[in-house]
């Protein structure tokens, strides 16, 4: 292991290295690894070069340090290409430069005593590929600061898993679960098995894109969090089955259309429900239909677990045939709450937040995401959230200002080539002067080939066709992904979207 630190804080760097020597590591420490008479530049460029491991003190000395910041940036190139374990270690209150925030880092900023040395077990037990220690510390410090994922291949992790999402005040609720569910046999993960080096954002995705399922502790701390939303959005774009979890508050405004299990007394999962989750992992695992007679919870109605293969459709609803079945999807796990309890309904999101939410997924180019909320943002506002879909009577209660704002965000971010004005500039008008049929809307727009042609059935192979130049015309979709198991979802998406821009056409003096 290669230790880079600038030079005023040798002392404390010399006290870390000794207690990495302690747990067995070997460890390239400049001040004893370099003899009397060797040319340090060239021990220092072969320490680098056969280092699989690198922690770089990073303190208020070291980012005006020209020698600390060349090994950082040596350490940094390596960890991108070829996988060395960079972790970032924080002295001395500073911030984490770019490329070490997208890593785990630790802050031994006010570590002293017992403090220190758990830090220091920890970061041993991870470079010499060891179990954490019993009270590692959490990597919760540094989920707090939002990065996007650094471009790399999401390759599936080694194990599939159930993925437990939860607020940062809600941890010690989602620890507690996230051990009910290990303790029951179950594959599970959440962001407190990020590791030191791990880089971060890209680790949580690629469990989200592979998970057997997500589980989400909804609070109103969670419905508030931008790290929490991220996850929801991105199980969403890849069609994981969602299990949510109410433990206070309302329903998550993204999980509206999902059944949930309600916890509000404070408990944990019940057996018949761990029952469900195992019979879930199993049906995941090896590809086939899930069982539905062996698992019904003890408390409520017994839950429906549905496997569903996809209908290809080639023209409007009226035209188009089902194809034989050609992929599965992952199941949606539907839970009742108990009877004794009433369903909470969906907490609402206040439009001028929900824009900012929006703002901040398409200034960072994340357009499947931004695609997901509009939809829910245009639903919320019709009251239609927990139907999924809209009649031209129910876009009729949508106000301008929503449409205006969120044209006005796809239109700015998208330089002009996403948005509502964008896609009736492209629509074409039926005879009669009453719109599209919905067939030549999606070719118009991309979402098809042609109006005799398939629309693909999942939205992640849907919004793949936008392509990395992002079709004009192609977003917002008004898709939801969470309704594709539903044998009608291609009539009320179309009716959707088509009583959207009914009521887009009656807007004569506005920008859209």
């Amino acid at each position: 292991m290669f230790l880079s630190y600038a030079a005023p804080d040798a002392a404390w760097a010399t006290k870390l290295a000794e207690h990495l020597v302690g747990h067995g590591l070997s460890v390239f420490f400049d001040q004893w690894s370099i003899e009397p008479g060797q040319v340090v530049i060239h021990e220092l460029e072969a320490a680098l070069l056969a280092s699989t491991n690198g922690i770089a003190v990073i303190s208020p000395a070291s980012v005006h340090s020209v020698p600390a910041m060349n090994e950082y940036a040596v350490l940094a190139g390596a960890s991108a290409a070829r996988g060395l374990r960079f972790i970032p270690v924080l002295l001395g209150r500073v911030a984490a430069p770019p490329f070490a925030a997208h890593r785990v880092w630790r802050d031994f900023s006010d570590a002293t005593g017992q403090e220190f040395t758990d830090k220091v077990a920890e970061l041993a037990a991870v470079i010499a590929r060891r179990p954490a220690p019993a009270g590692a510390a959490s990597s919760r410090d540094n989920l707090a600061a939002a990065h996007p994922s650094p471009p790399r291949p999401l390759t599936a992790p080694e194990k599939p898993a159930f993925v437990v999402c939860f607020a940062p005040a809600d941890a010690a609720y989602g620890g507690r679960l996230t051990e009910q569910l290990r303790a029951a046999g179950l594959p599970v993960w959440s962001t407190g098995d990020l590791r030191p080096g791990d880089a971060q954002f890209w680790t949580i995705r690629q469990q989200l894109r592979h998970a057997v399922a997500v589980v989400v502790v909804m609070t109103p701390q969670s419905q508030d969090s931008d790290d929490v939303t991220r996850m929801i959005l991105e199980g969403q774009v890849h069609g994981r089955a969602f299990v949510p979890v109410l433990l206070d508050g309302e329903v998550n405004f993204h999980l509206a259309a999902t059944w949930h299990v309600d916890v509000r007394h404070g408990g944990l999962l019940d057996e018949a429900e761990l029952d469900l989750l195992r019979l879930l992992h199993e049906d995941v695992a090896h590809g086939r239909p899930a069982r539905l007679h062996e698992a019904a919870p003890a408390r409520g109605p017994a839950p429906a677990i549905r496997m569903t293969t996809p209908a290809v459709h080639t023209s409007a609803p009226a035209a188009r045939t089902t194809a034989p079945a050609i992929r599965t999807r992952a199941p949606a796990i539907h839970t009742r709450a108990p009877a004794a309890r009433t369903t909470a309904p969906a907490a609402r999101m206040t439009v001028p937040a929900a824009l900012e939410r929006l703002r901040a997924h398409l200034a960072e180019d994340e357009y499947e995401h931004a695609d997901l909320l509009t939809t829910r943002l245009v639903m919320e506002t019709a009251g239609r959230l927990g139907e999924g879909w809209l009649s031209e009577r129910h876009a009729a209660a949508l106000p301008w200002e929503l449409l205006a704002g969120i044209d006005a965000l796809w239109t700015t971010h998208s330089h002009g080539r996403q948005g509502f004005r964008r896609q009736r500039a492209l629509a074409p008008t039926a005879r009669g002067g009453r719109g599209s049929r919905f067939p030549d809307l999606g070719a118009a727009l991309g979402w098809r080939d042609s109006a005799e042609a398939a629309v693909p059935r999942l939205y992640q192979d849907f919004a793949r066709r936008a392509g990395p130049g992002r079709r004009t015309g192609f977003f917002p979709t008004l898709r939801d992904p969470g309704r594709e198991n539903d044998p009608d979802w291609y009539d009320r998406w179309s009716s959707t979207v088509l009583a959207v821009h009914a009521r887009l056409r009656e807007w004569k003096a506005a920008p859209c």
